[in-house]
């Protein structure tokens, strides 16, 4: 998905896409995640949780393959990629619950620190790869589906040699009752508002930047530290979180990083740009990994921590897409960057609400068990 944007501009030259048209294209995956997410824990009812990985991974190749076709594909490609994506996100605290019950806080800060810097990878290096390949984007983005058969070359033996016993089947569906769970309403709710921070900060740090007087070259630098930065506190803070045992303690952590590097960009709009886009990276990655972790501490099995994932990420991600436009509408409204700062400041306040009240150590309705499946 990030290997887009790097070439966003070729593609429109290439294929006469409109700037509407790219605003879509870079947002269809997003909407996939708050549409699809909840349909997971149902296909791995059907499907068991290889079977649906595998799905996806395949999905995903083909998608990427279909991408880098023509303008039609350009679209198509892009949706299957968001639904796969969607769909295996929604499985990894489920998989983390069964697989490394004594280990969630490492699995957790791992597989999150991975997402992050492999998305800075396709970032940093799709443009790079279009040159070097004489300025085709397809071939660059078409690239990316290598790591795919790498991943579909390890999933294919571990489906082989997996103990089906381990799997759980449902006794009742759990996502009625998860919809009236004040737990999971307020995991839901922490996975959102830190969802639109990070979205909102994506889109727009750069420009936030440029318009202080930063040279655009150096205002994606200062976005590149700030995720950088992300994917350290991502990795760390799980495993402080568990060292720490009390979750809640990381939320505030989080939100004071964040909060001081918003505060920062607001008061101190010349000196100190570096400072806040560390600190903002470190609340950024803490909040990513702590809002999935929550997700796994929460549950209390497998098939249970995928349909708390489903409903936290479908709906997050649907509250995530709302905060690039929210910023974009009151810097129209303001002609300055201080109202939607101060917006998003202020945010930050339900968040730490929510990951309070996610951080208390009560599950959410137990509504389902192990058992063995046919």
């Amino acid at each position: 998905m990030s290997a887009l944007s790097p070439v966003l501009g070729a593609i429109r030259k290439s294929t006469g896409l409109s700037a509407a048209g790219a605003g879509l294209l870079t947002t269809l995956p997003l909407i996939c995640f708050g549409l699809l997410a909840p349909v997971a824990p149902r296909l791995v009812r059907r499907r068991g949780t290889g079977g649906v990985l595998l799905g996806c991974l395949v999905v995903l190749f083909a998608g990427i393959l279909v991408r880098s076709t023509d303008y039609a594909g350009l679209f198509a490609g892009t949706l299957m990629i968001g639904i796969a994506v969607a769909i295996a996100n929604v499985l990894m605290p489920g998989i983390v619950k069964r697989d490394f019950p004594g280990h969630v806080g490492l699995m957790t800060g791992l597989y999150t620190a991975l997402l992050s810097a492999g998305a800075a990878l396709a970032a940093a290096t799709t443009a790079p790869l279009a040159r070097a390949l004489g300025g085709d984007w397809r071939l660059a983005t078409g690239a990316w589906a290598f790591p795919v058969v790498v991943a579909i070359a390890v999933i294919v033996p571990l489906r082989t040699h997996a103990h089906p016993a381990t799997e759980v089947v449902v006794v009742s569906e759990p996502t009625r009752a998860l919809w009236t769970s004040p737990v999971a309403w307020s995991v839901t709710l922490f996975m959102g508002m830190q969802s639109l921070e990070f979205y909102s900060a994506l889109a727009w740090l750069p420009t936030v930047f440029h318009d202080r007087g930063v040279p655009i070259v150096n205002a994606g630098l200062l976005l590149a530290v700030t995720n950088t930065v992300a994917i350290a506190s991502a990795l760390v803070t799980p495993w402080i979180a568990h060292r720490v045992g009390d979750v809640r303690l990381a939320v505030l952590g989080a939100v004071v990083l964040a909060a001081l590097g918003l505060t920062g960009l607001l008061v101190d709009p010349h000196h100190f740009d570096a400072l806040w886009a560390v600190l903002l990276g470190g609340g950024q990655g803490a909040s990513i990994s702590l809002a999935l972790m929550m997700m796994v501490l929460r549950s209390c099995n497998q098939y249970e921590a995928m349909a708390l994932s489903g409903m936290a990420q479908g709906v997050g991600y649907l509250i995530a897409a709302v905060g690039p436009t929210l910023v974009g509408a009151l810097y129209d409204l303001a002609h300055s960057w201080d109202l939607p700062l101060a917006v998003l400041l202020g945010l930050l306040a339900l968040q730490a609400g929510a990951g309070y009240l996610a951080g208390r150590d009560r599950p959410v309705t137990a509504v389902v068990g192990p058992a063995s499946r046919a």
